[in-house]
């Protein structure tokens, strides 16, 4: 070896040396985790602490259509399925499953990771706090229950403002940097100090800003607000009322942690698809209300605020629920996870879509594109 190879040896050891003590002083060791893992998984539940959400003792069956897998996928969508690694997709018609495949190796049994439709769970959860009491309304200020913001811009901002993203507060929303705050609260093990450093960037109910920490401030909000984690609460108020067939999993920063409000909620399509019938009734389960109507409603209303993006008014997005309010004549809303996972509800004819997987295809304005493919196809198989 010459001596400028070996200078230039010496040089790089050197240069990872200082920047692993960087990392170290920062306090940012959750960034060999990420580096490592490179991206987030479907099965991210081996590599986390996690809580387990029990099924109650008896389930409730989702009954099978008379023409249960009778039916046949568009060939365009059975290719996009396999263009895009999906591992479960269900139909539910009339609130009996129509339609349901499963690929590489999973089940209707199978965890699989929610990523951002636990946002959709958060929401639920507050609706299901506010019949109870536990918060008076979306106009409550969060400094009623975290004290932290109780003062100055963040005194401004109410619990309407996090469920419709537009809290102002500087979250970094990054997925490709490994020094986001969207990256640490992901691999990190300290959510509590990640909320903590958080400050009012921009007036809070002006604009939407999609921002996962808008949903863990909810989460802290309603552990300060019933006691329980959010663990806890699904399980209490909507696994066991929803008769949901296998255990759930959410994935917490650490041991006896706080759960990644965000994401990271593990379950399978049938159960999935249990909180989308919720919601298709208005929040009555059998004829018990879980959430109330009202909410209901106004989860899947558009928050008429302005998209920080477009400087248009957003109807796309509600309490944490995605909207298409006018598609093809049909109001349709969904619950979405960043690798394709999908709840979507189409009231106007009593469907239910599921689909879990391990990508997910290009946007089309504010919605990925084979959410449009998967409606289509779904309404051209029981038309």
């Amino acid at each position: 070896m010459s001596i400028k190879a070996r200078r230039y040896g010496i040089g790089a050891v050197l240069l990872l040396g200082l920047f692993a003590a960087w990392i170290n002083i920062a306090d940012k060791n959750y960034v060999y985790k990420a580096v490592f893992y490179n991206f987030a998984n479907i099965d991210d539940n081996k590599i986390f602490e996690q809580r387990e959400i029990e099924a109650p003792a008896t389930s409730q069956p989702w009954p099978l259509a008379e023409k249960y897998n009778k039916l046949q996928l568009p060939p365009k969508l059975e290719k996009l399925h396999q263009d895009i690694q999906s591992v479960a997709f269900l139909v539910i018609k009339n609130d009996s499953i129509l339609y349901e495949q499963y690929w590489g190796g999973y089940s209707d049994e199978s965890l699989s990771n929610s990523f951002s439709m636990a946002k959709s769970i958060v929401s639920m959860l507050v609706g299901v706090a506010i019949k109870e009491g536990k918060i008076k309304s979306v106009e409550q200020p969060v400094g009623d229950f975290l004290p932290a913001f109780k003062k100055g811009d963040k005194a401004k901002i109410k619990i309407k403002h996090l469920l419709w993203m537009s809290s102002g507060l500087n979250w970094d929303e990054s997925y490709s940097n490994p020094f986001s705050m969207t990256t640490e609260a992901y691999y990190g093990t300290n959510l509590k100090k990640i909320i903590k450093r958080l400050e009012v960037a921009s007036a809070p109910g002006e604009e939407f800003n999609y921002k996962s920490g808008d949903t863990q401030v909810l989460a802290f909000v309603l552990k300060a607000a019933t006691g329980k984690n959010l663990s806890e609460l699904a399980e209490e108020k909507l696994w066991k009322p929803l008769g949901a067939k296998e255990d759930a999993e959410w994935s917490v920063d650490h041991r006896g942690g706080i759960e990644k409000a965000y994401c990271c909620f593990f379950s399978n399509a049938r159960d999935f698809a249990r909180l989308g019938k919720l919601y298709l009734h208005n929040g009555v389960w059998n004829g018990d209300t879980i959430v109330p109507p009202a909410y209901v409603k106004a989860s899947i209303t558009p928050s008429g605020i302005i998209d920080a993006d477009t400087q248009k008014k957003v109807d796309f997005y509600g309490y944490q629920w995605w909207l298409l309010p006018d598609y093809k004549g049909q109001e349709v809303f969904y619950a979405r996870g960043i690798l394709g996972q999908y709840i979507i509800v189409i009231p106007e004819k009593n469907i239910l879509i599921v689909r879990l997987g391990k990508e997910r295809a290009e946007r089309i304005g504010k919605h990925p594109g084979e959410v449009f493919a998967m409606i289509d196809a779904v309404n051209e198989m029981v038309d």
